[in-house]
């Protein structure tokens, strides 16, 4: 019969988790000295190459093309999505599908970043040699200037020598975070000096979560007849009626000219509770000077509109474009949207 199998104790169990969290602290302090590293490097000469690529880059008159091998490709194709995502033209080109035709891809007008830790990877060199034949200039990001990579480009992010968070040295692990670290540095430089905003960034990314919070005003308002709305002079039973059946807990009060005059909420009617009220104007009752929001305006402006520090919190908001109503929107409908 086959032996039972120990069973394991609470002290073994709590000796593995030890172990386990150990070693996932040491992976990640491996990363961070990486990071940490870069940080110290763009002080010193890693700092003037930085700037010539921002600079290169922006000069450029294509797009950027990113690639790598192995980890190095995984990463260059993240790189890749962040740039184009935050507004600076770029796609992704396996190194070793361009010696197959993805050559193509590639216009005299772009600009390579090529990213290898070693430089030395010899399935690089036809797309090595297909950039010095038409002059594209070529970035490396390398831990090795000195390497074949390094040599044939134009400028060079050589980044400071790690040791790899895998205890034999081997598997990219600090290496790959490093590079991404960069990566990502570059893609804010360039966003931040182009001047690259949240409106620009919702044209590249309508969907998910960051679509949702990227979403307008005008996307999510109610129009039209749904708006509560009441002229001035009008009297306050006649407000109640239109306040009850739109729902919104308000209505807004124009002008003759049909420019915003005031509101009047459910706040409003608690606070001027008197016997008369049904008989008042609602000249005499509405808030003045109402806060309004802007179709133009990002959705998630909503929230920061209702709650300010100087006036009390509003649950709706009149949206409008000049002094005329356009739409009211209510913080129900910005959670709807998965905004906030």
């Amino acid at each position: 019969m086959p032996k039972p199998k120990p069973l394991m104790t609470k002290s073994s169990g709590t000796d593995h988790a030890n172990e386990t969290i150990a070693s996932a602290l040491r992976t990640l302090d491996a990363g961070v000295n990486g990071v940490s590293a870069i940080a110290a490097a763009l002080e010193g000469p890693l700092g003037l190459a930085f700037t010539e690529t921002v600079d290169l880059i922006r000069q450029a008159k294509g797009r950027v093309i990113v690639t790598g091998l192995g980890k190095s490709g995984h990463v260059a194709r993240k790189i890749a999505a962040t740039l184009a995502s935050t507004g600076t033209p770029a796609f992704f080109v396996h190194a070793a599908e361009a010696s197959h035709g993805d050559l193509g891809m590639i216009t005299a007008d772009d600009v390579i970043i090529a990213l290898s830790w070693s430089g030395e990877q010899p399935e690089m060199k036809n797309l090595v040699n297909y950039s010095k034949r038409f002059a594209i200039p070529m970035i490396a990001v390398t831990a090795n200037a000195a390497s074949p990579l390094g040599e044939a480009a134009q400028i060079v992010l050589e980044l400071p020598k790690a040791r790899e968070a895998c205890p034999h040295n081997l598997a990219p692990t600090t290496s790959s975070l490093m590079q991404a670290a960069i990566g990502d540095a570059l893609a804010i430089a360039l966003l931040e000096g182009r001047g690259f905003t949240a409106l620009e960034f919702a044209n590249f990314h309508p969907g998910g979560k960051l679509g949702a919070m990227l979403k307008f005003v005008r996307d999510i308002m109610h129009t039209g007849d749904a708006i509560p709305i009441k002229p001035l002079g009008t009297k306050m039973s006649d407000a109640l009626v239109e306040m009850s059946s739109k729902g919104f807990g308000c209505v807004c009060i124009v002008d003759r000219g049909g420019d915003i005059a005031g509101i009047i909420t459910d706040g409003d009617l608690r606070r001027q509770m008197r016997p008369d009220l049904m008989t008042a104007l609602v000249d005499d009752v509405m808030t003045k000077n109402p806060r309004t929001i802007a179709p133009g305006m990002l959705a998630s402006e909503i929230m920061r509109e209702s709650v300010t520090a100087s006036k009390p919190a509003v649950m709706m908001l009149i949206v409008a474009e000049g002094n005329k109503p356009v739409g009211i929107v209510h913080v129900h409908d910005v959670l709807r949207a998965g905004v906030a």
